[in-house]
């Protein structure tokens, strides 16, 4: 897995969510009480922790076995909370085709790209 993918995908969230913070839907930029602005935070903050873990990449390679079996699970799951979260706009202009893969088949790919 790539750090990148990670940067992209939360640039692509971001840029949906960002918009929602905006005095014109009501949600007094996603800082009042009411359920609307909890919500905004929440997913906001579920995204900025998913993404938070791309700083484990690199340290994978240089991690023992067991670290590094424990970094690759970390990593396949908060891809898949971004993933998850990015397909609801799968329908988006900028979507990419990559938002719809695992974390394992982004390491195929990266790996074949190599190669």
């Amino acid at each position: 897995m790539d750090v990148q993918h990670f940067e992209r995908i939360t640039a692509f969230i971001e840029a949906r969510l960002t918009p929602l913070f905006d005095e014109a839907t009501g949600s007094e930029h996603g800082f009042s009480m009411e359920d609307t602005s909890r919500a905004l935070r929440a997913l906001r903050n579920s995204v900025l922790e998913a993404s938070a873990v791309k700083g484990l990449i690199e340290k994978r390679d240089s991690a023992e076995p067991a670290v590094r079996r424990v970094i690759d699970q970390s990593v396949e799951h908060h891809w898949d909370v971004l993933r998850g979260i990015a397909r609801q706009w799968e329908d988006h202009a900028d979507f990419r085709h990559e938002f719809k893969h695992h974390a394992w088949e982004l390491d195929h790919h990266h790996a074949a790209a190599r190669a």
